[in-house]
């Protein structure tokens, strides 16, 4: 049986979408603040006025720069086993990255997020078998923003076995972070060869390439580091208030980080990804949750499978501020997103605006996750006949429960999920504490903390990648960094 995949756009619509991107990079072109990467793009014959920042891109080179692009490439684990394959028909997930607070599960109050909190989300995804990518989820306020990025990883590296999705914000950071995973991959040629880690770079809206996120993406492309090109035009805020005005622009957006990307260094690892979101005029906020934000994702997926090249979104995320209704409903976009084929769903656990990151979220979302990836491979295995031979053999006002044909293919035909989703009678769920879905949430972070198997790398792996970090904490001015729990 097909798979289901979701689309909007007819094949007109989506040339037509490209067509007018490359039009943009022509004119106004990109505003590129970073004059190395000026320096790299005219020498490959786009039109640069350095005044000004300004590239404008002819449509010839960008076509061919994008055909330089892999159409998939995989991400490894610890074990050196390639466990995510970008640009293929499977559908991946992984928490949403960056945020600056958490909410706390005792007091259920929004705080910075520290080292602890971090620890444990990076536990309860190493054992949740849904989520098959770990990010770099939280910002830790405990140690100076300086090494913020470079801190996030060796965490990372420390407690998970699973592929990371990262990134840097700060230019001289990432060099160090390209050290911690030459130590975790054991050697430099295999950070290349079998990538641990892919990076999130992400332009500004409109238009414009920051010179941190340029240079990321010429240093990434030059070390052979796969890359998530992730831009968020703000439809209504920084984009077209209209979905497929917006569409066009992000297409640009993203196609000047591709072509980038090729121009620095051809057959660079690259990801079509996007941050899709709209902006509420009534409280001036950004929507990440919202049905049109969905709509934008699922958009801005099909245009990158049209280009051949793996795709990417936030998707998954709530606007609300704790795990109430509103953050069940947000959450269950996952599915769309699975059902739109896009192969790396990123934002298991946020709440608040992509500000926030929740244990108790991140729980209930591998809940729907796992409903995702059902939903999204279609029917399960059957036989032929479809049931003709078994309802002639249990026959008028038969029994199906007491027939061997149902002991056999129970597992298959069902999904069981964990105590978070309750199915029991009203009487046996009070008989057993009558907890909500938030309450099992809890319980099920805690014991998932309970059962992490510990850390894959052995004492000396460990020991140099404190090394380089401890270092960057103290050059930023932190005598030691926090003591990490067990």
């Amino acid at each position: 049986m097909a798979k289901p995949l979701i689309q909007l756009f007819d094949p007109d619509t989506v040339e037509q979408i490209m067509q007018e991107a490359y039009e943009l990079l022509l004119d106004p072109g990109v505003n590129i603040q970073n004059l190395n990467c000026l320096k790299m793009l005219a020498e490959n014959g786009v039109t640069v006025n350095y005044e000004n920042f300004q590239a404008k891109f002819p449509e010839i080179i960008s076509r061919a720069a994008l055909q330089l692009a892999p159409a998939g490439f995989s991400l490894y684990n610890f074990e050196g086993e390639g466990t995510i394959h970008f640009g293929s028909d499977q559908v991946y997930f992984s928490p949403g990255s960056s945020a600056l607070t958490v909410l706390d599960q005792d007091s259920q109050q929004i705080r910075p997020g520290l080292t602890d909190d971090l620890v444990s989300l990076i536990k309860a995804v190493e054992s949740l078998e849904d989520l098959d990518a770990q990010s770099t989820a939280i910002v830790c306020s405990d140690v100076p923003q300086e090494i913020a990025d470079l801190y996030r990883l060796y965490l990372a590296l420390i407690y998970s076995s699973k592929p990371i999705i990262t990134g840097s914000f700060r230019i001289n950071t990432l060099k160090l972070m390209e050290e911690l995973l030459e130590v975790s991959c054991r050697s430099k040629s295999r950070l290349r060869d079998q990538p641990r880690a892919i990076f999130d770079i992400c332009p500004i809206s409109p238009l414009t390439w920051g010179e941190t996120a340029a240079q990321n993406l010429l240093d990434c492309s030059r070390s052979g580091i796969p890359m998530q090109i992730v831009p968020m035009p703000m439809a209504g805020g920084t984009s077209p208030v209209t979905l497929a005005g917006t569409v066009v622009q992000h297409t640009a957006e993203c196609l000047s980080g591709v072509i980038i990307s090729q121009l620095a260094s051809p057959g660079t690892r690259v990801v079509w990804g996007a941050a899709p979101a709209i902006l509420d005029l009534r409280t001036g906020s950004t929507a990440l949750g919202a049905g049109n934000s969905w709509l934008l994702g699922i958009a801005y997926a099909q245009i990158g499978r049209a280009l051949n090249l793996p795709t990417q979104s936030f998707m998954g995320i709530s606007d609300a501020k704790m795990l109430d209704a509103q953050a069940g409903l947000e959450s269950s976009s996952s599915i769309l997103a699975a059902c739109a084929g896009i192969n790396m769903i990123t934002g298991a656990g946020m709440l608040a605006q992509i500000n926030c990151q929740s244990l108790d979220k991140l729980a209930f979302d591998a809940e729907v996750i796992r409903l995702a990836k059902i939903i999204s491979q279609g029917f399960p295995p059957f036989q032929s006949p479809l049931g003709l031979d078994l309802i002639r053999d249990v026959g008028s006002g038969g029994d199906y429960l007491s027939h061997p044909h149902t002991r056999d293919w129970y597992r298959v035909a069902n999904h069981f999920p964990s105590p978070i989703i309750d199915r029991r009678s009203p009487q046996d769920w009070l008989k057993n504490g009558g907890l909500s879905s938030q309450q099992q949430s809890r319980l099920r972070v805690k014991e998932l903390i309970k059962n992490y198997p510990g850390s894959r790398l052995d004492d000396a792996a460990q020991k140099e990648l404190h090394q380089i970090t401890a270092r960057a904490a103290r050059a930023a001015g932190m005598d030691s960094l926090p003591k990490l729990p067990l």
